[in-house]
């Protein structure tokens, strides 16, 4: 296992990190500590979480990932052990996370109950890397369109207000260190001026979507995660799957997420004609080198030079031990030379 800087911090994490959000919907308590104890014993040390998993979000099961993970530290003891992420929800309609049935915002009085409950349900008197799960303002970053298409919003709660919050968790002592999630070039950029100009931490990451379909983070914000030290800490690099080939052919296979849930939308950006010629044709690739499919699309992105660490997840330990046994491929010359004539081909299918 490699290890990275995390941004300018002092912390290093595996360039594997473990993600959760089916923990509470898909797997049973006992399941994500067997994979929390698998993905440690395999040299992993770092856990991604959030307040609204599981996913699919619903009152029933929010909060419940985090509870298996505290359950896991105090069963085992093993806090120091572990560099822990989890989210704090942007703007959205979901009204069950707040007092009074208000819906979730990036205020400084909703990031402070925010943490104070993920703290509790994490059994943890802190947080190594709290991150911002969206912005409150409107953003794209779940349309499927490359394109900015502006929206007033005139009660959109601002960045500074939102890092001032942050600030205060980091001088607690409560929050190490902070991240943005599903953010734009632009709102990066604002979050490391106001940091500057205002003496308030610096953002150490960014979590967004990337994979071999998906390279939208290409445009813009991989230049300045190598300028500004803001890594990426890439989700779905198997885009919700669909890079394994397990759904090609029309294929829907018992238990996928898709069988379960349906197309929601986030699955439909990975369905169109042209995703799924350029799965087709990634499927093919890995087929003529002898690799498994997942594994050349994790660790194509565990290899781009602007990646702090790709976020894998699993519902079965068969499907934990493909995704950390990813480190161990060699993407030689000739593959990505492979990759990239693809790429040239059929440019962004799923951004």
């Amino acid at each position: 296992m490699e290890y990275r800087k995390l941004g300018r911090t002092d912390i290093e994490v595996s360039t594997i990190c473990l993600g959760t959000m089916t923990w509470g919907e898909q797997n049973t308590e006992a399941d994500a500590h067997d994979q929390l104890d698998y993905s440690l014993d395999n040299e992993v040390n770092f856990i991604d979480t959030a307040e609204i998993y599981a996913v699919p979000t619903k009152a029933e099961t929010q909060g419940l990932t985090e509870k298996h993970i505290g359950t896991w530290f105090k069963a085992r003891g093993n806090r120091d052990k572990v560099i822990l992420a989890t989210k704090v929800a942007g703007r959205s309609g979901m009204t069950w996370m707040r007092e009074g049935g208000e819906v979730t915002r990036l205020s400084k009085e909703h990031i402070f109950y925010a943490v104070e409950n993920s703290l509790k349900r994490l059994q943890t008197d802190y947080i190594d890397l709290y991150q911002v799960h969206w912005p409150d303002r409107p953003f794209g970053a779940f349309s499927g369109k490359l394109e900015y298409k502006h929206i007033e919003s005139p009660d959109a709660i601002s960045i500074e207000e939102t890092l001032d919050a942050l600030g205060e968790l980091v001088k607690q002592g409560k929050v190490r260190h902070i991240g943005l999630s599903n953010e734009t070039p632009w709102g990066t950029m604002k979050y490391l001026e106001l940091s500057e100009s205002k003496s308030l931490p610096r953002v150490a990451s960014i979590q967004n979507a990337y994979n071999l379909v998906n390279r939208a983070f290409e445009i813009g914000l991989s230049e300045i995660a190598h300028q500004e030290q803001v890594g990426l800490l890439a989700y779905s690099p198997l885009g919700q799957g669909v890079l394994t080939g397990k759904y090609l052919n029309g294929q829907v296979p018992q238990g996928s997420r898709m069988q379960l849930f349906g197309d929601g939308p986030l699955m439909l950006r990975y369905r169109s004609e042209k995703t799924t010629a350029a799965v087709e044709k990634y499927v093919e690739v890995a087929k003529k080198f002898e690799i498994d499919p997942a594994q050349l699309a994790i660790r194509f992105c565990d290899i781009q030079p602007f990646v702090t660490s790709t976020i894998i997840g699993a519902t079965t330990m068969e499907q934990l031990k493909t995704c950390i046994d990813s480190v161990h491929i060699d993407l030689t010359k000739e593959i990505i030379n492979e990759i990239k004539k693809i790429h040239t081909e059929i440019p962004h299918p799923a951004p």
